[in-house]
């Protein structure tokens, strides 16, 4: 057993591709020393900000991080429908900061960028469909909304006359993608205005509302945090546009979060739940040596309720959070019965949460795991949890793509959803799976760059290190598994490529939420546990 608890302690600073060890435990220390997460700004949520809460210390921040982050070609974020979003969030909250002049960043700066924003904006909306832009939460309402807000803009203050000449011409209009027009966020502002509750899911994008967020009677602050959805965004619209008293709890929300970058926010937070979830069960599965403060694993299993557990505060329970987060305390020697995830099985397949739009290969992968784990260490549990498992590994199976990868609607790379659902099909699918483990081991050495990395736009450390989860997790008792020598001279490449790569966090950000985020820690977690595996592999 590779996993120890000890009482919370210091370690010290040691560069993980030096020192793996040493590596693991400045990440478990992180997670006590930044217990709301690690995670990445962005742009959507910080654009958020700059329209919804100018009051907030690091307006003049927010809006440098805007102008930096703003690509050559006048979008922001990631490529192709990824644009779309954070292009349209960033533009609105420039065109309000011309309108409005919060800051001292000259007019001719904000004025170049929002026309950039724009002329980008164009040519990604035409002829676009839907059906091509990726699945975020709420993409089509909030792009509804913030096109809405940019053409309001556009047509100057008393809505009749046409904005600024450079900003596009007379009468220029933004068109969303048809069927994502405004009318279908009334129904959510009635309820709002009428005081009724609304899905806890739209809590996090609770922004799109407008003027009907503004302290509505169904929403409040978490107890612990302050926040609304776990959002800056969702918290800043629903304190409405004037500052509230220092000491008010939402808003010290907003500036505990924007203190992590120094005015720019990111899109979930807290992620604690979620970040030490995935941390640790990277790690022990991996046989990473890594000694676990008991505290950890006590924090963990005091948030599985019999709904299961959330993300973070603010936002639904889910059956891909409550996963893991079961997984973690089996390996960790503290089990927790996971029958609250039966709750999410319906007739194929278990959802992320009741009513999802969309079905998810990570999340069943990590049911998958739970249930399994559960199910080794408590044989007696074998005919409860038996039926579930395997309509969990069938689904998953009738999902691999022809060329053998899988993909998901919560991360941007093929490689994540392959990676979970290679490690969950190998370890409690049996025979079944074999065939199917293949051809994705196949894949991932077909996709390997000529640098020795893997990665959807670019090689990442992440992706990289996911592809070598594929190979090295495998069975070596398998005939043509791990011990294959091109898949050791795979594993060798990939593993000389990260000990190159200068910085493991250096994004692209691949992790959906309403903008592409980036969980540091988790992605650290992922990196050392590759190259645990490779340098074992290699003895």
């Amino acid at each position: 057993m590779s996993v120890q608890h000890e009482d919370a302690g210091d370690a010290p600073s040691v560069p993980p591709a030096l020192d793996l060890a040493a590596g693991a435990r400045e990440l478990i220390r992180g997670l006590h020393e930044n217990p709301w997460g690690q995670v990445s700004p962005s742009v959507y949520e910080t654009g958020r900000l700059v329209t919804l809460a100018p009051w907030l210390a690091g307006h003049r921040e927010r809006l440098r991080f805007l102008l930096a982050s703003q690509r050559s070609d006048g979008a922001w974020g990631a490529l192709g429908g990824y644009s779309l979003v954070p292009t349209l969030s960033a533009t609105e909250g420039i065109l309000s900061e011309l309108r409005n002049r919060n800051s001292d960043i000259d007019d001719h700066i904000l004025r170049k960028a929002a026309d950039h924003g724009l002329q980008a904006l164009t040519t990604l909306l035409e002829g676009v469909s839907s059906r091509s832009i990726p699945d975020m939460p709420a993409v089509e309402l909030i792009s509804a909304h913030l096109t809405c807000l940019i053409n309001d803009h556009l047509a100057g203050p008393d809505g009749t006359s046409p904005g600024p000449p450079e900003l596009r011409p007379a009468g220029f209009r933004l068109r969303v993608p048809g069927g994502w027009d405004e009318s279908a966020l009334e129904p959510l502002r009635a309820r709002l205005s009428e005081g009724r509750d609304v899905p806890e899911k739209l809590l996090h994008a609770l922004e799109i509302a407008g003027p009907a967020a503004h302290r509505t009677g169904s929403t409040r602050p978490g107890s612990r945090t302050g926040g609304v959805g776990a959002s800056p965004a969702a918290t800043a619209a629903w304190l409405g546009p004037l500052p509230p008293p220092p000491g008010d709890p939402a808003r010290r929300f907003l500036e505990t979060v924007a203190e992590q970058h120094g005015g720019p926010v990111p899109c979930g937070f807290p992620i604690t739940v979620f970040e030490r979830s995935w941390v640790l069960t990277g790690l022990i599965r991996a046989g990473v040596p890594v000694r676990v403060p008991s505290a950890l694993a006590t924090s963990l299993a005091a948030e599985i309720g019999p709904a299961g557990t959330p993300a973070g505060e603010g936002l639904p329970a889910d059956a891909d959070t409550t996963s893991v987060a079961l997984h973690a305390l089996t390996l960790l020697g503290s089990p927790m019965d996971p029958d609250c995830l039966l709750a999410f099985e319906l007739d194929d397949r278990f959802c992320t949460w009741q009513g999802e739009q969309g079905a998810s290969v990570t999340t069943n992968a990590h049911v998958l795991d739970a249930l399994g784990e559960f199910v080794q260490r408590h044989p007696g549990a074998c005919h409860r949890y038996a039926p579930a498992m395997a309509k969990a590994s069938n689904w998953l199976r009738a999902q691999q793509h022809p060329d053998g990868s899988w993909t998901d609607r919560w991360h941007a790379s093929p490689y994540y959803a392959t990676s979970c659902a290679v490690q969950a099909l190998r370890r409690f699918a049996g025979v079944a799976a074999r065939d199917h483990v293949r051809r994705a081991e196949r894949w991932v050495m077909d996709t390997q760059r000529g640098d020795g990395s893997w990665g959807r736009w670019v090689g990442t450390a992440e992706e990289t290190a996911e592809a070598m989860l594929v190979l090295t997790a495998a069975d070596a008792s398998e005939t043509g598994a791990v011990r294959h020598p091109s898949h050791v001279q795979a594993i060798a490449q990939g593993r000389d490529w990260l000990l190159r790569a200068p910085d493991w966090t250096d994004g692209p950000a691949l992790w959906h939420d309403k903008d592409l985020y980036l969980p540091k820690a988790i992605v650290r977690s992922t990196v050392l546990s590759a190259l645990h595996l490779a340098r074992s592999r290699r003895r």
